[in-house]
């Protein structure tokens, strides 16, 4: 699927603005500079523009894609980096660790994180992307789940034993995952940078009723101390953070149209979790950096990310759907982010007018009683953000109605990876 990996700039080669030069004649003013080469936190922005209507963008897709035969796939880069912009305000000056899972291109993600110092490192999906990110010039990157595929770890540990200081960060949540760290490790004396898993799902009646994923046996601060002990004790691991993730909060939207009950249960419960979250996670924090000193401790999701930005405990926070904005996060009260990432497939068969079911909310054309043809093209916005790029090998990016670049998605380099 396609992706890329400089900021909004016309190069496809190197994302950073040229400086001006100082001796071109400026008439005593400086030389102006392109808004989309410039940190988005250095961009004096008016009030967002209202979302267009569906015709209107329906509209300027025409006229942007012209004769371009369907299918494809593209993002509005223009809606990305409004998204990114309300991303960063929302997280109130604490860095967004960038989720590749969401994201699945990797020039666009470089490109996103390019884009201003508020987006800091990345959030891996399996220990052989990380690998793969490492080798081709990535850096700061935390793996978000446990691996148990030896071989990836072997080269992780002679990666370590290279650049202990910046190697890759991988999670852990069991003494059988040192286990096979230590296995893999044998032969590399580094230790190899490890965070804690910690699970903040809401238990309710004895533990019958779980709100969020369990992604981790470590609920408690002595689990997680036990393990961090355990950690620390061990010649080839040292510990240097912690991931605690609140699903039930970040991937639960709490507006749904037509949802009216189910959206009041929805937000009573994430009030009632937050407060467990946030004494939990404080407590595990604490007592975590009384055995270790913790280089990051992340958490929140695009859904989350003005609660888990006042959270003393959190010191970066993981988003990356919120970027592409698929359909799920129309459905949030706290933001509204900007369709970004759709594609578009041509009409096979038949005629008629554009859906009117509850799919034609994700459909352009709408709102037009004209026929559609063979061959014309419908709009459509994926229900998961990285799905797309599990689809199409390339990514058309879109400024205004200007098709900017092509980039590959992981697809498009040849790559899927699965957690292993």
């Amino acid at each position: 699927m396609p992706t890329t990996d400089e900021t909004p700039t016309t190069s496809t080669e190197n994302p950073v603005a040229e400086p001006a030069n100082e001796e071109q004649p400026t008439n005593g003013h400086a030389p102006p500079v392109d808004e989309e080469t410039r940190p988005i936190s250095a961009i004096d922005t008016p009030t967002p523009l209202p979302l267009p209507t569906p015709m209107e963008a329906f509209e300027r897709f025409e006229v942007v894609f012209g004769g371009k035969q369907a299918p494809f796939a593209f993002l509005d880069l223009d809606a990305v980096w409004a998204n990114a912009a309300d991303m960063l305000r929302r997280s109130r000056g604490k860095p967004i660790r960038a989720v590749t899972s969401a994201i699945r291109s990797r020039p666009v993600l470089e490109r996103l994180l390019d884009l201003d110092p508020g987006f800091q490192g990345a959030l891996t999906f399996s220990l052989a992307e990380t690998l793969w990110l490492w080798e081709r010039g990535m850096r700061d990157l935390v793996l978000a789940y446990p691996t148990a595929d030896r071989a990836c770890l072997t080269r992780l540990a002679r990666i370590t034993a290279e650049d202990p200081e910046e190697a890759p960060v991988i999670t852990v949540d069991s003494i059988e995952h040192l286990d096979l760290i230590e296995e893999a490790a044998t032969s590399f004396v580094a230790p190899i940078r490890v965070a804690i898993d910690i699970d903040l799902s809401w238990r309710r009646l004895g533990g019958l009723v779980r709100f969020g994923e369990r992604r981790s046996p470590v609920r408690t601060a002595d689990e997680a101390v036990a393990l961090a002990q355990e950690i620390d004790r061990r010649e080839r691991t040292t510990l240097v953070g912690a991931i605690a993730y609140e699903a039930q909060i970040a991937g639960v939207g709490d507006n749904v149209p037509g949802k009216a009950i189910n959206n009041l249960i929805v937000r009573q419960m994430q009030a009632a979790s937050a407060r467990d979250v946030e004494d939990r996670r404080a407590e595990i924090v604490a007592a975590l950096s009384e055995v270790a000193q913790l280089e990051f401790v992340n958490g929140g999701g695009t859904g989350s990310i003005d609660s888990t930005a006042s959270d003393w405990a959190v010191t970066e926070i993981g988003a990356g759907s919120g970027f592409y904005a698929p359909i799920p996060f129309d459905h949030y009260r706290a933001f509204r982010p900007r369709p970004a990432a759709m594609f578009a497939l041509p009409v096979t068969r038949g005629t008629g007018t554009a859906p009117r079911d509850d799919r034609a909310r994700r459909v352009l054309p709408q709102g037009t009683t004209e026929p559609l043809r063979v061959g014309d093209r419908v709009y459509f916005r994926p229900l998961e953000a990285g799905e797309l790029c599990e689809r199409f090998d390339r990514l058309l990016l879109v400024t205004g109605t200007t098709i900017r670049d092509e980039v590959p998605t992981y697809r498009g380099e040849g790559r899927a990876f699965a957690l292993q």
